[in-house]
């Protein structure tokens, strides 16, 4: 017999002296959380083989420094259940073990290593390690850094732990510079950045849950029966007093980037075998971020609050007529690829001045019951009619405390007594539409605040708490793009509270987010307001009296995309099966890529495969390739049978014809995508040739005027049996086609694109403003 132990490396627990040095000590997090967060520390840590001296350290001058951080020491305050006197004692050890000093200089740096060191040897202590906590702006990090590395790294079998607070780079680059900066002087192990939703109650126990409850989520924890997670960070108050940080950041950078997608993972990952493993808990929290499907411009709504622009200009001394492009809001489509998550939509939403402060997961689950009697007797224990959902209830809100809530129609759930409590009913709460006794809702014994959890975290090693580089660098690859693409955009107003209404409300489809409501006209522009791409988005209207629909590339692309997307859905619903025929060329490229989350492709041209010119090869580099179709559902033309290329004898045209007739009931494609080139050819049928135009075929063998000069082509007859017919058509060089084609009749023997009509179809054209406009 073989036995195999699977362990899981766990940091080495020294007991002895730590020193504590707080940089930044007087400033504003510091007195609001850090310094009330140490205090804990030490009442949990304190007589348990470990001894304590606190640092506070700042650029100020000593004397103002020491009153400074007195003022900020007055506030601590010790557990309810602890006696006044005890309280009192602790809190006067603690006054005692804390000290101000100012670093500011090289020197300053070399003298807390020696008083550290003197203070170790003096009274005979065993050092067991040093916390860095740097409360300070970034742009100090890496002085900072410099100097530990070089004069307060403590001496052999003592270890060394730096904190470090967000904001943790502007984009992926900034990121990774910074990173870099930081990996010259620290280890990996010796970094904890700091994102404190990590450490909220709420949040923390998503892991814990999931593993607690494997049993009864195994089977329900998937896109079998998700309909959607909901990860949602409101505020009522505005950016004003904070507008030279916003200005920089805005709400993306700000709480999605970081909160939001650190939450995500923790939702999505897969979960380890031991969720106490803190090298398993980041490993599969990576494999979640690299599983992330790439953000496009159209999976994004952002907005601003009214007054934003004018405290910009007043707190920045910026001129008038300068509007913000920051966005105080954000709404953001996810989606995870891979087997778990495929097409489970992740909504991630943030905003200041909105009409509540309240944070919140929620998994809503799909409910396909349908329940014969009245609401009323439905009993919520039982009814499969009512909504079913798992909600990690960050805090505030209509509830105002942390909380775990599971629908009582899903299960019973399992959280540890000795730190969560069941909550009792209260009558005319209502969360999310339902009575609070619809749920079994549980919260914390005791409260805590986030940075004294993760202070603790920081103190035993539990790394899973933290922001690893390669986890941050996997989050800024995620979301730069779609910063990138947003810089340019024009936020959408709203009052702000609850005079916004319904402004902010928005809807997906697809892999595109758009606001539910349009945007209210402004028909006369404001002072110095300039209109920008981003101002004219989708315009509907007709051509060659079929619908057209014209955009910009990103946002043309994208609605052609969910418009392919809301045709598959359709016809898997309605027969099992959606057919579609894709065009080569270079338009479709985009809309490639942006499909590349999962839909079958049927393409064609003549030229082989494994050539470079192939459409084939197109669609397999930019969609086949990233996603799960059986190989048997992909059909390529058969254009180089015999080591020949598009040879008549070989009869390749009949044989895909008859594939075609076999698989595709009535020859009737769900759906056809067409290109228009500069001649007005489309798909391989071109002018002054009468082949594949009109007769009994459906796959021919054709001449282009253009190398290669043997294709084969879907007929036109064939194509016009489509359900539906989308023709895209983009780029400057198709303005004057265009133009010629809108006013031509039926002549497909001079430009076979004039020919396309489905019978029975819909024929809609896709342009940019480019090529419609020039």
């Amino acid at each position: 017999m073989c036995v195999v132990f699977l362990g899981c490396p766990q940091a080495q627990e020294l007991q002895g002296h730590v020193s504590v040095i707080l940089l930044g000590a007087t400033g504003d997090l510091a007195k609001k959380y850090l310094w009330q967060g140490l205090f804990q520390l030490f009442l949990d840590e304190a007589g348990k083989g470990h001894s304590f001296s606190f640092h506070g350290a700042a650029l100020t001058a000593p004397k103002q420094g020491q009153e400074l951080m007195a003022k900020a020491l007055e506030s601590l305050s010790c557990p309810r259940d602890m006696a006044p006197s005890r309280c009192a004692e602790l809190q006067a050890q603690f006054l005692r073990l804390s000290r101000y000093r100012q670093l500011k200089t090289a020197e300053d740096y070399q003298a807390l290593g020696r008083d550290i060191e003197a203070q170790v040897q003096q009274e005979g202590l065993r050092e067991a390690g040093r916390m860095f906590y740097f409360s300070v702006p970034p742009f100090a990090y890496a002085d900072i850094a410099r100097n530990i590395n070089s004069s307060c790294r403590p001496g052999p079998g003592a270890w060394l732990r730096v904190v470090l607070e967000k904001p943790f780079g502007h984009d992926h680059l900034s990121a990774q510079q910074l990173a870099t900066e930081l990996g010259s002087f620290f280890q990996e192990e010796e970094m904890y950045r700091v994102d404190h939703y990590l450490g909220k109650q709420a949040v923390a126990q998503i892991l814990p849950f999931r593993d607690q409850n494997r049993r009864a989520l195994d089977s329900l924890w998937n896109r079998h029966h998700v309909e959607r997670v909901e990860i949602i960070m409101k505020e009522t108050v505005d950016a004003e007093g904070r507008t030279s940080f916003y200005e920089e950041y805005g709400v993306i950078r700000d709480t999605l980037q970081n909160h939001l997608t650190e939450i995500l993972t923790l939702v999505a990952m897969e979960l380890p075998a031991n969720v106490s493993c803190s090298e398993a808990v980041l490993r599969h929290k990576l494999q979640a971020f690299r599983a992330l499907r790439r953000l496009q411009r159209g999976s994004a709504v952002v907005g601003q609050y009214q007054t934003y622009s004018e405290q910009v200009r007043r707190e920045l001394r910026k001129p008038a007529g300068s509007p913000s492009l920051t966005p105080t809001f954000a709404g953001v489509l996810v989606h995870v690829d891979n087997l778990r998550w495929e097409g489970v939509p992740f909504i991630l939403m943030s905003g200041k001045a909105l009409d509540e402060r309240v944070g919140y997961v929620r998994v809503l689950f799909k409910n396909q019951a349908f329940c014969a009697q009245s609401e009323k007797h439905w009993a919520p224990a039982q009814s499969r009619c009512l909504p079913r959902q798992i909600i990690f209830y960050i805090g505030h809100g209509e509830l105002g405390h942390p909380a775990v809530l599971v629908s009582r129609n899903l299960f019973r759930p399992f959280l540890p007594a000795q730190s969560w409590r069941e909550v009792e009913d209260r009558p005319g709460l209502q969360l999310f539409g339902r009575p609070l006794s619809d749920f079994y809702a549980f919260s914390p014994v005791k409260e805590r605040d986030a940075y004294s959890i993760l202070l603790s975290h920081i103190f035993h090693a539990r790394k899973e708490s933290f922001v690893p580089t390669e986890h941050l660098l996997a989050s800024w690859v995620f979301w730069t793009p779609l910063l990138e693409s947003l810089a340019r955009e024009v936020p959408r107003l709203y009052p702000g509270g609850a005079d916004s209404g319904r402004l902010l409300d928005f809807e997906f489809s697809g892999s595109h987010l758009s606001f539910s409501l349009g945007q209210p006209e402004q028909l006369v522009p404001g002072p110095g307001s300039t209109p920008r791409p981003s101002d004219f988005q989708v315009l509907g209207a007709k051509y060659r009296e079929s619908p057209l629909i014209s955009a910009w590339p990103d946002e043309l692309i994208s609605k052609l995309a969910s418009d392919i997307e809301a045709a598959a859905v359709q016809a898997v619903r309605r027969v099992g099966t959606f057919h579609l025929a894709l065009s080569g060329g270079s338009s479709p490229i985009a809309l490639f890529q942006q499909l590349a989350s999962g839909h079958y492709g049927f393409p064609w041209r003549c030229v082989p495969l494994s050539d470079p010119e192939s459409n084939f090869q197109g669609l397999q580099a930019h969609l086949l390739q990233h996603v799960r179709v059986p190989y048997y559902n992909i059909h390529p033309m058969p254009v180089n049978l015999h080591q020949r290329l598009c040879a008549e004898e070989d009869r390749g045209a009949q044989a895909y014809a008859s594939e075609i007739s076999a698989l595709v009931t009535n020859c009737s494609f769900d759906l056809v995508l067409l290109g228009m080139g500069t001649d007005g050819h489309t798909a391989s049928l071109f002018p002054q040739s009468p082949t594949g135009l009109d007769g009994e075929q459906l796959v021919v063998l054709t001449e282009s005027p253009s190398r290669p000069h043997q294709r084969m082509s879907l007929s036109l007859p064939l194509i016009n049996r489509a359900k539906k017919v989308a023709v895209l058509v983009m780029g400057r060089t198709k303005r004057d086609i265009t133009l010629l084609v809108s006013r031509v009749g039926r002549e497909p023997k001079k430009w076979p694109i004039s020919g396309v009509l489905p019978t029975s179809g819909q024929l809609v054209w896709y342009m940019d403003y480019e090529a419609f406009l020039g």
